[in-house]
Protein backbone atom coordinates (compact mmCIF):
# COMPACT_ATOMS: atom_id res chain seq x y z
CA UNK A 1 0.00 0.00 0.00
CA UNK A 2 0.81 3.38 -0.83
CA UNK A 3 2.11 5.30 2.35
CA UNK A 4 3.47 8.50 1.45
CA UNK A 5 5.89 10.43 3.98
CA UNK A 6 4.42 13.01 6.27
CA UNK A 7 5.15 16.77 4.60
CA UNK A 8 6.24 18.63 7.82
CA UNK A 9 8.49 15.32 8.02
CA UNK A 10 10.06 16.14 4.56
CA UNK A 11 9.80 20.35 5.35
CA UNK A 12 12.41 19.74 8.45
CA UNK A 13 16.07 20.42 7.73
CA UNK A 14 16.72 20.04 11.37
CA UNK A 15 14.94 17.33 13.55
CA UNK A 16 11.46 18.64 15.30
CA UNK A 17 10.92 16.61 18.43
CA UNK A 18 7.66 15.22 19.62
CA UNK A 19 7.54 17.98 22.77
CA UNK A 20 8.41 20.56 20.87
CA UNK A 21 5.20 20.53 18.72
CA UNK A 22 2.68 23.07 19.85
CA UNK A 23 -0.81 23.74 17.91
CA UNK A 24 -1.65 27.00 18.20
CA UNK A 25 -4.51 26.59 15.58
CA UNK A 26 -6.26 23.39 13.93
CA UNK A 27 -9.50 22.91 11.74
CA UNK A 28 -10.23 20.14 9.63
CA UNK A 29 -13.53 20.51 7.23
CA UNK A 30 -15.23 18.85 4.72
CA UNK A 31 -16.74 21.68 2.40
CA UNK A 32 -19.92 19.86 0.88
CA UNK A 33 -19.58 18.33 -2.86
CA UNK A 34 -15.77 19.43 -2.77
CA UNK A 35 -12.81 18.81 -0.96
CA UNK A 36 -12.40 18.15 2.52
CA UNK A 37 -9.19 20.10 4.59
CA UNK A 38 -7.04 20.40 7.11
CA UNK A 39 -5.29 22.76 8.86
CA UNK A 40 -2.49 22.48 11.63
CA UNK A 41 -0.35 25.90 12.79
CA UNK A 42 2.71 25.01 15.13
CA UNK A 43 4.30 27.54 16.88
CA UNK A 44 7.84 27.62 15.33
CA UNK A 45 10.68 27.59 17.60
CA UNK A 46 13.70 30.01 16.62
CA UNK A 47 16.24 26.59 15.96
CA UNK A 48 13.32 24.90 13.83
CA UNK A 49 14.33 24.78 10.06
CA UNK A 50 11.73 24.05 8.14
CA UNK A 51 11.54 24.41 4.17
CA UNK A 52 8.39 25.46 2.02
CA UNK A 53 7.04 22.81 -0.06
CA UNK A 54 4.37 21.02 -1.22
CA UNK A 55 3.50 17.50 -2.14
CA UNK A 56 1.14 15.65 -4.81
CA UNK A 57 -0.74 12.32 -3.62
CA UNK A 58 -2.35 10.12 -6.32
CA UNK A 59 -3.41 6.99 -4.26
CA UNK A 60 -4.82 4.13 -6.60
CA UNK A 61 -7.01 0.99 -5.70
CA UNK A 62 -7.37 -1.26 -9.03
CA UNK A 63 -9.81 -3.52 -6.07
CA UNK A 64 -11.57 -0.41 -4.87
CA UNK A 65 -12.29 2.52 -6.51
CA UNK A 66 -14.33 3.79 -3.80
CA UNK A 67 -10.49 4.34 -1.58
CA UNK A 68 -9.18 6.12 -4.59
CA UNK A 69 -7.74 10.05 -3.91
CA UNK A 70 -5.96 13.09 -4.95
CA UNK A 71 -4.39 14.56 -2.04
CA UNK A 72 -2.47 18.02 -1.64
CA UNK A 73 -0.20 18.58 1.04
CA UNK A 74 1.64 22.08 2.06
CA UNK A 75 4.14 23.30 4.63
CA UNK A 76 5.27 26.84 4.78
CA UNK A 77 6.67 28.89 7.30
CA UNK A 78 6.93 32.51 8.90
CA UNK A 79 3.55 33.41 8.83
CA UNK A 80 2.17 34.77 12.29
CA UNK A 81 -1.28 33.57 14.52
CA UNK A 82 -2.83 35.89 17.14
CA UNK A 83 -4.53 33.80 19.27
CA UNK A 84 -7.35 37.19 19.24
CA UNK A 85 -7.42 37.12 15.64
CA UNK A 86 -11.58 36.09 15.79
CA UNK A 87 -12.01 39.33 17.81
CA UNK A 88 -9.93 41.34 15.53
CA UNK A 89 -7.21 41.82 18.04
CA UNK A 90 -6.24 46.08 17.86
CA UNK A 91 -2.38 45.43 18.14
CA UNK A 92 -2.96 42.88 15.34
CA UNK A 93 -4.73 45.34 13.21
CA UNK A 94 -2.32 47.78 12.90
CA UNK A 95 0.38 44.87 12.43
CA UNK A 96 2.46 45.56 15.40
CA UNK A 97 5.13 43.24 15.63
CA UNK A 98 4.95 43.37 19.52
CA UNK A 99 1.56 41.91 19.97
CA UNK A 100 2.67 39.46 23.12
CA UNK A 101 -0.54 37.30 21.84
CA UNK A 102 1.21 36.43 18.38
CA UNK A 103 3.16 33.97 17.37
CA UNK A 104 5.79 33.27 14.22
CA UNK A 105 4.06 29.66 12.80
CA UNK A 106 4.73 26.90 10.66
CA UNK A 107 1.74 26.07 8.88
CA UNK A 108 0.72 22.20 7.88
CA UNK A 109 -1.95 22.52 5.10
CA UNK A 110 -3.90 19.05 3.43
CA UNK A 111 -6.86 18.93 0.99
CA UNK A 112 -8.38 15.65 -0.19
CA UNK A 113 -10.17 15.34 -3.39
CA UNK A 114 -12.46 12.56 -3.92
CA UNK A 115 -12.83 10.94 -7.55
CA UNK A 116 -16.74 12.01 -8.02
CA UNK A 117 -15.36 15.73 -7.43
CA UNK A 118 -12.81 15.81 -10.01
CA UNK A 119 -14.72 13.46 -12.62
CA UNK A 120 -16.79 16.85 -13.40
CA UNK A 121 -13.01 18.37 -14.84
CA UNK A 122 -13.19 15.94 -17.31
CA UNK A 123 -16.33 14.90 -18.36
CA UNK A 124 -16.65 14.54 -22.03
CA UNK A 125 -12.87 15.39 -22.52
CA UNK A 126 -10.48 13.21 -24.54
CA UNK A 127 -7.65 12.46 -21.69
CA UNK A 128 -4.23 13.77 -23.49
CA UNK A 129 -2.09 14.42 -21.23
CA UNK A 130 -0.89 13.39 -17.16
CA UNK A 131 -2.82 15.98 -15.36
CA UNK A 132 -6.18 14.17 -17.26
CA UNK A 133 -5.57 10.80 -16.47
CA UNK A 134 -5.01 11.59 -12.36
CA UNK A 135 -7.61 13.73 -12.74
CA UNK A 136 -9.91 9.80 -14.13
CA UNK A 137 -7.74 7.96 -12.20
CA UNK A 138 -6.82 6.22 -14.98
CA UNK A 139 -3.07 6.19 -14.01
CA UNK A 140 -3.27 2.48 -12.64
CA UNK A 141 -0.09 3.10 -9.81
CA UNK A 142 -0.47 5.53 -6.94
CA UNK A 143 2.68 7.99 -6.30
CA UNK A 144 3.72 11.03 -4.60
CA UNK A 145 5.35 13.96 -5.92
CA UNK A 146 6.63 16.69 -3.55
CA UNK A 147 6.92 20.01 -5.44
CA UNK A 148 8.87 23.75 -4.90
CA UNK A 149 6.00 26.17 -4.23
CA UNK A 150 5.49 29.20 -6.52
CA UNK A 151 4.37 32.53 -5.73
CA UNK A 152 0.36 32.17 -6.81
CA UNK A 153 0.84 29.22 -4.63
CA UNK A 154 2.14 30.84 -1.38
CA UNK A 155 -0.53 34.18 -1.92
CA UNK A 156 -3.21 31.26 -1.30
CA UNK A 157 -2.16 29.50 1.35
CA UNK A 158 -1.75 32.56 2.91
CA UNK A 159 -5.39 33.66 1.92
CA UNK A 160 -6.32 30.59 3.55
CA UNK A 161 -5.15 31.31 6.80
CA UNK A 162 -6.13 34.93 6.48
CA UNK A 163 -9.75 34.83 5.25
CA UNK A 164 -12.46 36.21 7.47
CA UNK A 165 -15.08 34.35 5.77
CA UNK A 166 -17.55 31.82 7.86
CA UNK A 167 -20.28 29.39 6.81
CA UNK A 168 -21.84 29.40 3.65
CA UNK A 169 -19.73 32.24 2.80
CA UNK A 170 -16.44 30.18 4.14
CA UNK A 171 -17.21 26.87 2.42
CA UNK A 172 -17.74 28.49 -1.18
CA UNK A 173 -14.41 30.53 -0.69
CA UNK A 174 -12.72 27.68 0.10
CA UNK A 175 -13.91 25.53 -3.01
CA UNK A 176 -12.55 28.33 -4.88
CA UNK A 177 -8.89 28.65 -2.85
CA UNK A 178 -8.61 25.07 -3.17
CA UNK A 179 -9.47 24.42 -6.81
CA UNK A 180 -6.34 27.19 -7.81
CA UNK A 181 -4.29 25.06 -5.64
CA UNK A 182 -5.52 21.97 -7.96
CA UNK A 183 -4.62 23.86 -10.80
CA UNK A 184 -0.99 25.27 -10.00
CA UNK A 185 0.22 21.85 -8.54
CA UNK A 186 -1.00 19.97 -11.79
CA UNK A 187 0.51 22.83 -13.84
CA UNK A 188 3.40 22.46 -11.89
CA UNK A 189 3.52 18.48 -12.41
CA UNK A 190 2.70 18.44 -16.08
CA UNK A 191 5.33 21.26 -16.75
CA UNK A 192 7.96 19.87 -15.43
CA UNK A 193 10.95 18.60 -17.67
CA UNK A 194 11.81 14.92 -17.79
CA UNK A 195 12.22 13.66 -14.68
CA UNK A 196 16.05 14.23 -13.41
CA UNK A 197 18.11 11.49 -14.54
CA UNK A 198 20.05 9.78 -11.48
CA UNK A 199 23.57 7.97 -12.48
CA UNK A 200 21.68 4.84 -9.30
CA UNK A 201 19.65 3.31 -11.90
CA UNK A 202 17.46 2.35 -9.46
CA UNK A 203 16.73 6.06 -8.09
CA UNK A 204 14.53 6.07 -11.46
CA UNK A 205 12.14 3.53 -9.26
CA UNK A 206 9.71 5.75 -7.04
CA UNK A 207 9.04 2.80 -4.68
CA UNK A 208 12.97 3.06 -3.85
CA UNK A 209 13.55 6.69 -3.21
CA UNK A 210 10.59 6.34 -1.20
CA UNK A 211 12.25 3.99 0.68
CA UNK A 212 15.44 6.42 1.12
CA UNK A 213 13.24 9.18 1.97
CA UNK A 214 11.57 6.85 4.65
CA UNK A 215 15.88 6.00 5.97
CA UNK A 216 15.97 9.61 6.53
CA UNK A 217 12.94 10.34 8.43
CA UNK A 218 13.57 7.38 10.49
CA UNK A 219 17.07 8.99 11.33
CA UNK A 220 15.59 12.02 11.89
CA UNK A 221 13.24 10.03 14.89
CA UNK A 222 16.31 7.95 16.26
CA UNK A 223 18.55 11.02 17.18
CA UNK A 224 18.62 9.94 20.56
CA UNK A 225 18.72 5.99 19.78
CA UNK A 226 21.82 5.35 17.81
CA UNK A 227 20.86 3.01 15.03
CA UNK A 228 23.54 1.07 12.52
CA UNK A 229 23.16 1.19 8.88
CA UNK A 230 22.23 -2.35 8.92
CA UNK A 231 18.97 -1.98 10.68
CA UNK A 232 18.20 1.17 8.95
CA UNK A 233 18.33 -1.09 5.72
CA UNK A 234 16.15 -3.68 7.55
CA UNK A 235 13.62 -1.63 8.31
CA UNK A 236 13.00 0.26 4.99
CA UNK A 237 13.58 -3.21 3.35
CA UNK A 238 16.33 -2.23 1.19
CA UNK A 239 19.55 -3.32 0.72
CA UNK A 240 22.65 -2.12 2.27
CA UNK A 241 24.51 -0.61 -0.59
CA UNK A 242 21.99 0.38 -2.32
CA UNK A 243 20.43 2.47 1.01
CA UNK A 244 24.10 3.66 1.07
CA UNK A 245 24.26 4.69 -2.44
CA UNK A 246 20.93 6.11 -3.20
CA UNK A 247 20.87 8.35 0.47
CA UNK A 248 24.39 9.96 -1.14
CA UNK A 249 22.76 10.69 -3.90
CA UNK A 250 19.33 12.22 -3.02
CA UNK A 251 20.94 13.87 -0.18
CA UNK A 252 24.65 15.04 -0.91
CA UNK A 253 25.70 13.79 2.22
CA UNK A 254 26.44 10.06 3.41
CA UNK A 255 24.21 8.42 6.21
CA UNK A 256 26.82 9.27 8.95
CA UNK A 257 27.19 12.80 8.47
CA UNK A 258 23.89 13.25 7.77
CA UNK A 259 22.89 11.63 10.91
CA UNK A 260 25.77 13.24 12.92
CA UNK A 261 24.93 16.50 12.06
CA UNK A 262 21.07 16.31 12.96
CA UNK A 263 22.38 14.85 16.39
CA UNK A 264 24.56 17.76 16.85
CA UNK A 265 22.28 20.38 15.83
CA UNK A 266 19.92 19.03 18.61
CA UNK A 267 22.53 18.76 20.44
CA UNK A 268 23.06 22.78 20.13
CA UNK A 269 19.65 23.32 20.68
CA UNK A 270 19.45 21.11 24.33
CA UNK A 271 22.68 22.79 25.23
CA UNK A 272 21.59 26.45 24.46
CA UNK A 273 18.20 26.77 24.53
CA UNK A 274 16.88 24.07 27.15
CA UNK A 275 19.71 24.90 29.28
CA UNK A 276 20.52 21.16 29.94
CA UNK A 277 23.90 20.08 31.18
CA UNK A 278 27.20 18.71 28.85
CA UNK A 279 26.36 15.03 30.69
CA UNK A 280 23.28 15.71 30.26
CA UNK A 281 22.68 15.54 26.91
CA UNK A 282 25.52 12.98 25.87
CA UNK A 283 23.26 10.79 27.92
CA UNK A 284 20.20 12.12 25.87
CA UNK A 285 21.89 11.30 22.69
CA UNK A 286 23.08 7.63 23.41
CA UNK A 287 27.06 8.50 24.08
CA UNK A 288 28.99 6.14 25.75
CA UNK A 289 31.27 8.90 27.29
CA UNK A 290 31.13 12.60 27.93
CA UNK A 291 34.56 12.73 26.06
CA UNK A 292 33.20 10.86 22.34
CA UNK A 293 30.09 13.42 22.79
CA UNK A 294 32.40 16.50 23.27
CA UNK A 295 34.73 15.30 20.46
CA UNK A 296 31.79 14.39 18.17
CA UNK A 297 30.31 18.25 18.81
CA UNK A 298 33.27 19.84 18.66
CA UNK A 299 34.15 18.37 14.82
CA UNK A 300 30.46 19.50 14.30
CA UNK A 301 30.69 22.99 15.57
CA UNK A 302 34.41 23.80 16.13
CA UNK A 303 33.54 24.03 20.05
CA UNK A 304 33.44 21.97 22.84
CA UNK A 305 30.05 21.92 24.24
CA UNK A 306 31.12 23.89 27.45
CA UNK A 307 32.35 26.34 25.53
CA UNK A 308 29.05 26.85 23.39
CA UNK A 309 27.13 27.61 27.04
CA UNK A 310 30.14 30.43 27.57
CA UNK A 311 29.14 32.20 24.49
Amino acid sequence: MHQPLDIFTLAQKTPVMQEEMHVLHAKEQQIPGSVQYSIQRYRRFSQWNVDDMGMLVYHYEKTDPRQNYLELRFCISGNMYCKHKETECDQCKLNARNCSDRDETVDVFKLTFSPSHLSQFVKGIKQTNTGDDVLQFRHKSSFSKTMTLCSRTRLVLEAMLNHSYSDSMENIYINAQSQMLLLYSLECMIGEKEEMVFSCKFLANEADREKISKAREILIQHIGEPITIKELSRKVAMNECYLKKGFKEMYSTTIFDFYQSQRMEHAKYLLYEKGLSVTEVSLMLGYSSISHFSTAFKKHTGLKPCELLLH
